[in-house]
């Protein structure tokens, strides 16, 4: 397999809305993709949830060359070694051990590991990471909990996950600590059913239209 080209650009920085998708059939990943980037969203997050998820990245790695596919769900090391293998170009973790730590920088790709307290974020500045997965981010505090982590841990940024919607996307990109954030209802399970690529490059276009509301707002993602 070609070497993967490394990311010069912050996961965070990507888009501000990073698709989550769970892939039951890999044959969908493809033109699933090729509709998320046209509709302005280059960036693209498939879990590890199901079997058909790690064929998927390969065949996003190798047919689309102008996305920037990412494993989600990593919580082994040997999770995060075989998503590399299969192209994948930054990993997502739902919360982190030490093992699992090191099993992500083993790989050598950008990572976002999962947080949900202030002690677990500290944990992961002390490491020397700073740009972390705050997951789930609706049942963990949401938009206030974030907000108030900025003031005693400014050097942190986040990519809030789970419970966030087109409604409440906005509220949290507005925060000074939110790079992006990650949302599933750009692929709904109905449109990946039925094959309606349409209807997914348009709700991504309404997401990559956040980050242009965002920018017209004067609102940073530093």
């Amino acid at each position: 397999m070609t070497a993967m080209t490394p990311l010069t650009t912050s996961v965070l920085d990507l888009a501000p809305v990073l698709p989550v998708v769970v892939l039951e059939d890999a044959g969908h990943a493809v033109p699933l993709v090729r509709a998320l980037v046209a509709g302005g969203l280059p960036a693209v997050e498939v879990t590890l949830r199901t079997p058909a998820a790690l064929d998927a990245v390969r065949a996003v790695a190798a047919e689309v060359p102008e996305a920037v596919v990412g494993a989600g769900t990593v919580c082994t090391p040997e999770q995060a070694a075989q998503a590399a293998a299969a192209g994948a170009r930054f990993l997502v973790s739902p919360g982190c051990t030490d093992r699992l730590l090191g099993g992500l920088r083993e790989t050598g790709l950008p990572f976002l590991p999962g947080v949900a307290t202030a002690s677990e974020a500290l944990t992961l500045l002390e490491c020397g990471v700073r740009e972390l997965k705050f997951f789930p981010a609706g049942a963990a505090g949401g938009v206030p909990y974030l907000e108030a982590l900025a003031g005693p841990l400014p050097q942190a940024r986040f990519c809030p996950t789970g419970g966030i919607g087109p409604a409440t996307a906005p509220a949290y990109l507005a925060l000074p600590n939110v790079g992006c954030v990650g949302g599933s209802w750009l692929t709904p399970a109905d449109a990946l059913a039925a094959g309606d690529w349409a209807r997914v490059e348009r709700l991504a276009a309404g997401a990559a239209a956040l980050g242009e509301a965002r920018l017209s707002a004067g609102a940073t993602c530093r």
